[in-house]
């Protein structure tokens, strides 16, 4: 059985996130008491035991100059003796119906290694965050230009960032929470993150897109999604109705890699014009 989370679920949680990835005690607190939400979190339950868990965090995301929200989703682990019995697969799915009833169109995460890509990506999750070549701005650095005023340094940092489009946004409280866990291992030199993403409102999002592209975009897409009904359509973006307006055929990790602007001068004509290259990012993840 799947179920949201409870005020007593907690220390289940804890216990899992404990026997699976084996942080210490003060990172997890940290992030239990900044992140850890139970109705942001789903639960499998066998018996009376929650033996896999995942959570849904959700942030601003800005998407070609507009803000949107998006679920970041962590934590996702299943107890080793309950391991191969396709819970993180169901809690998953269960995942991308939350999305879709609290009106999300787009998911992200950080996976950990190679062999979780590639477990995402049967899922519709492709690659759209590359790792950072650059180290990030100091946050020690940015809290020592301001003595210690985290209001002050947030809203530099805030500045910054909502500058940059394909962005993951913080709030005062998140940045709070990066600075305490940077605090915990000596401010280490942070990068941007590699990471995924997933189209879960295909409809809402090409809307978007072709709302902030205007005139200088206009082709049919016909999208295919195995795992969302809703996603599976045929529509005109931008006029979509000049004779020479490109038909373009999707799967929704396809659609997701365009709308992102991921690497798409590698794809060559038409999609290089349609949906230019942008350099999405993610960071500061608490990872």
């Amino acid at each position: 059985m799947i179920r949201l989370a409870d005020p007593i679920s907690k220390a289940q949680v804890w216990d899992m996130w404990k026997r699976c990835f084996g942080d210490p005690d003060d990172y997890m607190e940290l992030y239990f008491r900044y992140k850890y939400r139970p109705e942001d979190t789903l639960l499998y339950i066998e018996g009376s035991e929650a033996v896999a868990s995942l959570q849904m965090l959700t942030y601003q995301f800005t998407f070609h100059g507009v803000e949107i929200p998006v679920i970041y989703l962590s934590g996702v682990c299943t107890l080793p003796a309950y391991r191969g019995r396709g819970y993180a697969r169901a809690l998953l799915f269960e995942s991308f119906n939350e999305a879709i009833r609290r009106g999300v169109p787009l998911m992200i995460l950080v996976p950990q290694e190679e062999g979780l890509m590639q477990w995402y990506a049967r899922y519709g999750f492709t690659q759209t965050f590359d790792p950072g070549s650059e180290p990030l701005p100091s946050l020690k650095e940015l809290l020592n230009r301001h003595e210690g005023d985290l209001e002050a340094a947030y809203n530099k940092f805030d500045g910054h960032y909502r500058e940059q489009d394909l962005t993951v946004q913080k709030t005062f409280s998140d940045f709070k929470a990066m600075v305490e866990e940077a605090s915990l291992f000596g401010f280490p030199e942070k990068r941007s993150l590699p990471g995924m993403a997933r189209v879960i409102n295909a409809d809402r999002l090409l809307s978007l897109f072709a709302s902030r592209r205007g005139d200088a975009v206009s082709f049919h897409v016909e999208v295919r999604d195995p795992l969302i009904p809703r996603n599976n359509l045929s529509v005109p973006v931008g006029d979509g109705v000049h004779d020479l307006a490109p038909t373009l055929q999707a799967e929704i990790d396809k659609l997701t890699r365009w709308l992102l602007g991921y690497r798409t001068t590698e794809l060559g004509e038409p999609y290089a014009t349609l949906f230019p290259e942008k350099s999405p990012q993610m960071h500061y993840m608490l990872e």
